[in-house]
């Protein structure tokens, strides 16, 4: 008797790149990655006594609120207050985190180093192209006094978001109709081109070199899959 095992590769990758998936690799990738950003903020506190102002830059309130212990727990830290900045409305039961509507490329609600560290995970590929990441780069720099920001690399095989293999090369016309015809990671396909053309014009990802002129003088980490660089998490200082 023969049996036939059929794999669906979009279903595979969806779950290979499914964050509520505790064991999935991007869930993986995201608990190293938080552990880099404890090292990041216990050196910054380490050696003096202070009040710890951290903003999340397209962040929710639930990953701050699971890491408040934490927090608490730095010795040197007196106060906590933690910003989540988001286009959306969000709430959180805790004091301490205090949610607002922002826009990521215009922050003129806060003040110049208003915050000790500016945190953003996988947020700058999705304010718009290279002008807008450029004004979202800046006030990183100028509202706080250091930053830690993840984002997927242009150059990684398959396109993160809609999970499939080299989408970010494809010329746009290509993208719509795979966007038309076909489910692609979690997007359903749409009928509507107009549709389409917005979620293909969501995303935009950078590379190491883009990057590196948006945050000069920035510490890069590259996230490794299957030795290939998944991601880039720039940190530093801001001048």
């Amino acid at each position: 008797m023969l049996f036939t095992i059929s794999v669906n590769p979009a279903k595979v990758l969806t779950k290979i790149a499914d964050e509520r998936e505790t064991n999935s690799l991007s869930s993986k990738l995201r608990k190293k990655r938080f552990i880099q950003f404890k090292n990041f903020v216990e050196s910054y506190v380490s050696d003096k006594e202070t009040n710890l102002k951290i903003i999340d830059i397209g962040g929710t309130p639930t990953i701050w609120e699971n890491n408040l212990l934490w927090l608490k727990q730095l010795n040197s830290v007196k106060n906590i207050e933690i910003t989540v900045a988001n286009i959306k409305e969000y709430k959180s039961k805790h004091e301490v985190i205090k949610c607002v509507i922002a826009d990521a490329t215009n922050m003129q609600q806060f003040k110049d180093k208003e915050f000790d560290i500016v945190f953003s995970n996988s947020v700058i590929e999705h304010v718009g192209d290279y002008k807008e990441q450029t004004a979202m780069a800046n006030e990183i720099l100028r509202i706080g006094k250091k930053y830690f920001v993840q984002t997927p690399n242009y150059y990684f095989p398959v396109e993160p978001h809609f999970l499939f293999p080299f989408f970010q090369f494809m010329p746009l016309k290509l993208k719509v109709w795979l966007i038309t015809n076909f489910d692609l990671g979690w997007r359903k396909k749409t009928s509507n081109r107009e549709t389409a053309l917005m979620l293909v014009n969501s995303v935009k990802l950078l590379t190491k070199k883009e990057l590196m002129a948006l945050f000069p003088g920035a510490n890069v980490f590259e996230e490794k899959v299957f030795s290939l660089t998944k991601s880039f998490i720039m940190h530093g200082e801001s001048p």
